[in-house]
């Protein structure tokens, strides 16, 4: 279970009743004062992060390599998204968990993330096989 999601309430009603308790109204302001513009400051992040995911290609990457090596269990979907700068292909069935995305970049390599409860468990980079060719770009074969 997430407690995050019942301690984060709780931390705030127990800080306006304390703020009554020894400031009275003047205290009360204050403190829902200060969590609404906690609550404000995260709504203008996510906000912008999906604003600038906004501009690009879903499950687009610039570099798939470079995302592997920054991401870490236990970071939320919002903060992948904003280091990626795009919403991450939907590889799951949606709205049940967990949910797998998947973001690739320019040289078909990609990242796939698993999602439990918006954190981030697992993720793999899969990079496809280079071949050796001469139309490729690659090195000639050796003349026999």
């Amino acid at each position: 279970m997430n407690f995050q999601k019942i301690i984060v309430p709780v931390a705030g009603v127990a800080a306006v009743v304390l703020a009554y308790r020894f400031y009275g109204w003047a205290g009360v302001a204050a403190a829902a004062s200060v969590l609404v513009m906690w609550v404000l400051l995260h709504f203008t992040r996510m906000m912008q992060v999906l604003k600038r995911a906004a501009n690009r290609p879903i499950g687009y990457v610039d570099s798939a390599v470079m995302l592997n090596a920054k991401l870490k269990p236990g970071m939320t979907l919002l903060h992948v998204v904003a280091m990626t700068r795009a919403l991450g292909l939907l590889q799951s069935a949606k709205n049940e968990q967990p949910e797998i995305f998947r973001w690739t970049d320019g040289s078909e390599s990609h990242v796939t993330c698993t999602f439990v409860g918006g954190k981030l468990a697992h993720h793999e980079l899969f990079r496809p096989a280079v071949t050796d060719s001469p139309e490729a770009g690659g090195a000639a074969p050796p003349a026999p």
